[in-house]
């Protein structure tokens, strides 16, 4: 178990360990491994969503039209990432619910909001991957190496007791056999804790990115689609005002008024025989003549407006009276 120098050796004290705490190491150094494999793994994830995120960004406040930019993430849909995704789920909605006919707008906003969220679910969703198992490795680790590490110790002190001058370089081997256990657990479990914590992290901070351009894009829909119903409105207006009168709508004009002159001309009649059936004795005449200008005056709008008239039997009358006045 010593090398040359006298020195313990790494190799001889794991090979020369019992079974089971091989077992135990191998298992330590499998978990050590798979920790690491999503250490780089996340990491890569992590810092290309980051990179996309700052790009669409960039993109999207630059002042680019929505429809360019929905039909850009349509061509790569099967590599879209983060808020692209987010875009492309809220944008679709948005035009599916707007086109389908007159609709509410909060109706509108709720439902292109809940797809939003859907999809930034999944994504969120996504980013989470393995780091249950990267929190499990960091927590588990310790405890399989103690186990190891007791067993080993147990191991040793049972083969100490079938010898009865027992010295520290029969104690030594066994013992650091077991606490090579331990060290291969907190060497698991140490990077998996520190990653797991930091992944966190910046998962907190990719979804409060998220959040805020879900709040922000709806914003900016809801004023979209309150321009929208504004266009609409005054276009109804604009052609509701231009509309052409039917022929109807001239014919009963014309009717009402001709209706309106009629009955204006027999109040003018009932008036006239009013002062006819009561001459005074001061200007008969006088009267009689105001009387014929005034039917000739009711003939002449009568004759404009187009409506009846009975002047001609008011006339005779006036005659009448007249011829006795004189």
């Amino acid at each position: 178990m010593q090398g040359s120098d006298g020195a313990l050796s790494f190799t001889e004290l794991v090979l020369n360990a019992s079974f089971l705490v091989q077992l135990v190491m191998l298992f330590l150094l499998t978990l050590s491994v798979v920790s690491w494999t999503i250490i780089i793994q996340r990491s890569n994830q992590y810092k290309l969503g980051r990179k996309k995120a700052d790009e669409f960004e960039e993109k999207f406040w630059s002042g680019i039209d929505l429809n360019n930019l929905y039909q850009d993430c349509v061509k790569r849909q099967h590599s879209l990432i983060g808020l692209e995704v987010i875009y492309s789920a809220g944008f679709k909605e948005f035009v599916r619910l707007v086109n389908s006919g007159p609709a509410d707008q909060e109706v509108v906003m709720d439902g292109t909001y809940r797809q939003m969220k859907v999809a930034a679910s999944r994504e969120i969703e996504n980013l989470e991957t393995h780091l249950p198992t990267l929190a499990t490795i960091g927590s588990i680790s310790p405890y399989i190496g103690l186990f190891g590490t007791v067993w080993g110790i147990m191991h040793a002190f049972v083969a100490l007791a079938a010898v009865k001058n027992a010295t520290l370089s029969m104690v030594a081997p066994p013992i650091a056999e077991a606490l090579i256990a331990t060290a291969m657990g907190l060497f698991a479990a140490i990077p998996a804790v520190m990653f797991y914590n930091r992944f966190t992290t910046k998962l907190e901070a990719l979804e409060n990115r998220y959040l805020n351009f879900m709040d922000e894009f709806a914003t900016i829909l809801n004023r979209r689609l309150v321009t929208i119903k504004s266009a609409s409105v005054k276009r109804e207006e604009a052609q509701n005002q231009v509309k052409p009168r039917s022929f109807n709508d001239f014919a009963s004009r014309n009717t009402a008024s001709s209706y309106r002159n009629q009955e204006y001309a027999e109040n003018s009649y009932k008036e006239e025989a009013r002062f006819v059936k009561r001459p005074t004795a001061e200007g008969p005449t006088y009267r009689v003549g105001n009387m014929r200008r005034s039917h000739e005056n009711n003939e002449e709008n009568s004759l404009r407006s187009g409506a009846p008239s009975s002047l001609r039997s008011l006339s005779g009358r006036g005659n009448i009276n007249n011829g006795q006045g004189s």
